[in-house]
């Protein structure tokens, strides 16, 4: 009964959609003020909707309901809890159920503390949100409808993919889509925003909040599979340039161009054109990652699904919203006039490169990810376009993103000079430089990878905290002290989120520089040596798990003689999905992991073990939970939850619909 409720809620939350996309949309055409303000219950009533049907699916997986088809495919009565829950979004059409649930989300934020937008625009933005739902709400419904039944209720179900029983995977998508559908909120204000004939300083203002939350969630998403990918593979990589990696990445790359292309619009009026384009293509994106996971046209470990009617069904709403909003936005390019004037050298034209950086490069991810498939249809030809592209291809702009993104922090708006914005940053170039010549006098090897990305890492980090602290101004110490715990949100987000980039470029160049590795058949209680570090293999011993089997190994590690840790690698094999997994066992440091993984027994006694030293490794994780941090605290300044214009859109509601 209850998952029956659940689809009728479904389907309720689809008309509900509907009327939201069409009612406030003419009401703000035609300026009646009633028909604008059904957005604002529909909205809030779509949610809750939603949210019930997807709670309706979530039971069903609970209490293990087999009579439902997705249940069975996911499921099984032995699997723990937390994975019959990750179980609802680890499937094609659970995690869409999850996505429009998103959509809605954010739709229903608008409608509630959107109360500082104009009616007409807030309007507006509502019906486009719910538009993008009618679209999602479709092809859940007409294509991967979650709540189907079988015909004979099994006994028990299939289980889920053993690679998704993992706490690092339950978190990791709704993280993820939390990103990806929260653009959707930065294309409806730029859409509405179209419409309105309105992109001015507030609209800029407005539009920062909702990209920055799409962006923290972008963030730890995107960190919590690359940790997922480093301890649960066995590999002990953390980046496989996959293309449902580079789904997530290329959209994450489009928002960070935008939230600094909407400053310079929130501060000088300029770049208007280019941040509507960002605005649309970030979601764009987002909608072609979709498309990419679920065509089955691209070959990934990741993929939900290999559906080509699905994939057309996608294509076509890709195509829908990508083109008719750069039509709209070809239309009313009248409206689109920049006004701030400003020199070569300035705050603006340092934020221009960013996004030209970060632009390009979400371009070259894009050509490598999707040449296979054109490679394929038009010229007949398959290839595989693997890390060696990206990693040319990539790496050059990263790295000259890394040398000017301190510099251009530091310079001010409207024109400025160059030398005069270097001078504080001498003692950080000089720091930069020297911690980059003390790790090629300690490497044992003579690539410059490694003191490239130390210089880099220690440049961003040292010059976000000069700009922080040229932010205090001058003064006696006890004073500039003050100041700075009283600094702006935003100064203090800037700051950690341009440190936590380049302590991830430290650990990524760190890893991959000075890893080293060792792959040996390992016989019980015969020490051997792997640098520093001696390894006993003390025994093998099989551990039943609540729904599968392991062989664990046990390995004492010793450093000049005494013990360091116990590892305890495993080879687990799930019977029911039958499938083995590798469990590898890491102990953590902040200078470097110790990575083991335990392979198959030889016919001589003996286990084929993996053991590798990887340095710095955890920087990269730390560098992207401090991204997300550097955003929460711009999230939570003042100034951009209180967006430009807030009084004047009350005093507006007070005294009636505006004029357009």
């Amino acid at each position: 009964m209850i998952v029956e409720l659940g689809h009728y809620a479904l389907i309720l939350a689809a008309f509900t959609a509907l009327v939201q996309a069409v009612v406030p949309l003419i009401g703000a055409h035609k300026r009646w003020h009633g028909w604008m303000a059904v957005a604002e219950p529909a909205a809030g009533l779509q949610f809750f909707l939603t949210a019930f049907s997807f709670a309706a699916l979530t039971y069903a997986f609970v209490k293990s309901d087999f009579s439902v088809s997705l249940v069975v495919s996911n499921s099984h009565t032995l699997k723990p809890m937390i994975y019959k829950i990750s179980g609802v979004w680890g499937n094609h059409e659970g995690s869409m159920l999850l996505w429009v649930l998103i959509i809605t989300l954010f739709g229903a934020c608008l409608a509630w503390f959107g109360g500082n937008l104009p009616p007409t625009m807030r309007a507006r933005a509502l019906a486009v949100q719910a538009a993008v739902g009618v679209a999602f709400f479709a092809f859940l419904i007409l294509t991967s409808n979650p709540f189907t039944r079988m015909e004979v209720a099994p006994f028990n179900g299939t289980d889920l993919n053993p690679l998704l029983q993992d706490p690092g995977l339950a978190f990791h998508p709704p993280f993820l889509y939390l990103g990806y559908v929260g653009l959707s909120m930065a294309f409806s204000l730029a859409v509405a925003a179209l419409i309105e004939g309105r992109v001015d300083a507030a609209w800029g203002r407005w539009v920062r909040p909702w990209t920055l939350a799409a962006w923290i969630f972008l963030t730890i998403g995107i960190a919590l599979g690359s940790w997922w990918a480093y301890y649960e593979l066995g590999w002990g990589g953390f980046w496989f340039w996959d293309p449902v990696e580079n789904a997530s990445f290329m959209p994450w790359l489009l928002a960070g161009a935008l939230l600094h292309s909407a400053i310079v619009v929130e501060k000088r009026e300029a770049l208007k054109s280019w941040t509507i384009l960002l605005a649309i293509m970030a979601f764009s994106f987002s909608l072609i990652g979709t498309f990419i996971v679920r065509s089955g046209v691209i070959t990934s470990v990741h993929a939900f699904a290999n559906d080509p009617e699905r994939g057309a069904f996608i294509l076509a709403i890709t195509a829908i919203f990508t083109g008719g909003a750069l039509t709209l936005f070809a239309a009313r390019s009248s409206v689109l006039e920049a006004k701030g004037i400003f020199g070569t050298v300035s705050r603006e034209s340092g934020l221009i490169l960013n996004n030209i950086l970060l632009a390009v490069s979400c371009f070259v991810v894009f050509v490598g990810t999707i040449w296979p498939l054109v490679s394929e249809m038009a010229f007949d030809r398959k290839l595989s376009v693997g890390p060696p592209f990206f990693n040319m291809a990539f790496t050059p702009f990263m790295l000259v993103l890394g040398i000017a993104l301190p510099i251009c922090a530091m310079l001010p708006w409207k024109r400025a000079k160059i030398g005069k914005a270097m001078r504080p940053l001498i003692p950080a170039f000089v720091l930069a430089v020297a911690l980059a010549g003390l790790a090629w006098a300690i490497q044992t090897g003579n690539s410059l990878l490694g003191p490239i990305g130390v210089f880099l890492g220690a440049w961003m980090v040292f010059g976000a905290i000069t700009d922080l602290f040229q932010r205090l101004g001058r003064g006696d110490f006890s004073a500039r002290m003050k100041r700075f715990w009283r600094l702006p949100g935003a100064d203090w987000g800037k700051a950690v989120a341009h440190s936590g980039i380049g302590i991830t470029m430290l650990g990524i160049a760190g890893l991959t520089a000075w890893e080293s590795e060792d792959i040996r058949v390992a016989y019980f209680n015969e020490p051997y040596m792997v640098g520093k570090y001696e390894l006993t293999l003390e025994g093998v011993r099989d551990v039943q798990g609540p729904n599968y089997m392991s062989v664990m190994g046990d390995i004492r590690v010793r450093v000049d003689g005494e013990e360091l840790t116990f590892l305890h690698p495993e080879k687990r094999f799930y019977p029911v999905a039958g499938m083995p997994t590798t469990e590898a066992a890491i102990d953590y440091r902040i200078l470097r992991d110790l990575y083991i993984a335990l392979g198959d027994e030889q016919p001589n006694g003996g286990y084929t073990v993996r053991t590798y030293i990887k340095p710095l490794t955890n920087w990269i994780w730390l560098g992207s939970a401090l991204m997300a941090l550097g955003g929460l605290f711009s999230l939570l300044d003042r100034r951009y939850r209180v967006a430009a214009g807030a009084t004047g859109a009350r005093k507006s509601s007070a005294k009636g619909v505006p004029a357009e």
